[in-house]
């Protein structure tokens, strides 16, 4: 890892993991940096990246961690953290409900307001850059091909997790339109790697149980992104001059079914064969009666439809404007992601 002055401008050699592209374009290295979600996933190792480039790191998360200056807070409820972030250079949004089925009030208050209430944050402590993790999930789950940012965003009443996201980028790409402040969406593909819940620990703790299920007979499309290269792909959208106003598609550049992608978890779990596969409508039926059961009995669950239509994707996304105006190159094969994957589940005790 090159480690440089806060504030520099750095050019790392191709195989760096700093951020800067395959061919050596300099990205500026910011004197610090506010992540909002710094202790989940995305953001911790986002931290932990900066930190490592000379940055001064501060967050808020619902999860504090004052040994790496991140209070405790919610997007909901700027005034308890908002000065925190005061003097932050770059000013990070990773912070969203992260769930296929929480009520529609939640994903109003905490993905949607919760932008603008960040987007206001950033403004108030003197931020010069603006950036806010979106997903591909705004583009909904039955586009076909390898779809670009110019794709519209989903709407209506399922698939409520894309919807938000989508939603959420309006009050950003307003902000920006409005000379607010500089802003830049990045949509993370499948991001997975060690840390990774939604994509490791618990699809893993589902085929130990024998529960996991495939929708679209296992042929829904997984556009997988080591963690390592959405790193890389921030960096490069947050540092470069090129990427202010724009939207940016951040995976590997390919896809594979979701039955090869999760048929390692059934592996790991120590079952052989792959996950049991069953047709969409299927499955959409089997959890939304689970849905319905759950919500009965007053019980939080992640199942329901929408986590189906999550795994029944028919498209990709393409990765063409990162690599055209940034220079952005996955660097992570998915062998090689699935390899440290495993050796980290295996480290923490996760599969023997």
């Amino acid at each position: 890892m090159l480690t440089v002055s806060r504030g520099q401008s750095v050019t790392t050699p191709s195989d760096d993991v700093s951020g800067a592209s395959r061919s050596g374009t300099p990205i500026a290295a910011p004197r610090s940096v506010f992540i909002t979600g710094a202790s989940g996933f995305i953001g911790r190792a986002l931290g932990d990246r900066y930190r490592a480039l000379g940055a001064e790191v501060r967050g808020v998360d619902l999860r504090p961690d004052p040994e790496r200056g991140i209070v405790a807070g919610n997007l909901a409820r700027p005034e308890s953290w908002a000065g925190h972030a005061r003097g932050c250079e770059l000013f990070v949004n990773t912070a969203a409900v992260v769930s296929t089925n929480a009520p529609w009030a939640l994903y109003r208050e905490v993905s949607i307001r919760g932008a603008r209430n960040a987007l206001d944050v950033a403004r108030s402590a003197g931020a010069s850059r603006f950036v806010h993790y979106s997903s591909v999930a705004a583009l909904g789950w039955d586009t076909v091909g390898d779809v670009d940012e110019t794709e519209p965003v989903v709407v209506g009443e399922q698939y409520r997790y894309g919807v938000a996201k989508g939603a959420s980028e309006h009050a950003v790409l307003a902000a920006h339109a409005a000379g607010e402040i500089p802003c830049t969406i990045v949509r993370p593909g499948d991001v997975y790697g060690p840390g990774s819940r939604a994509w490791l620990t618990v699809p893993l703790e589902l085929c130990r149980k024998g529960v996991f299920m495939l929708p679209a007979n296992g042929e829904g499309l997984f556009s997988p992104v080591y963690i390592d290269d959405l790193l890389d792909g921030t960096m490069l959208a947050a540092g470069r001059d090129e990427g202010i106003g724009q939207i940016f598609h951040i995976s590997c550049g390919r896809t594979v079914t979701c039955r090869e992608f999760f048929s390692n978890h059934w592996r790991w779990a120590g079952r052989s064969g792959a996950p049991r596969v069953v047709s969409t409508a299927t499955a959409v039926a089997l959890t939304g009666a689970i849905e319905r059961l759950n919500r009965l009995l007053g019980r939080v669950d992640e199942t329901g439809p929408d986590a189906m239509y999550m795994l029944a994707r028919r498209g990709g996304y393409s990765i063409a404007k990162a690599r055209r105006l940034l220079g952005y190159e996955p660097k992570v094969t998915l062998a090689e992601g699935l390899r440290r994957s495993e050796e980290w589940l295996r480290q923490t005790g996760a599969i023997r």
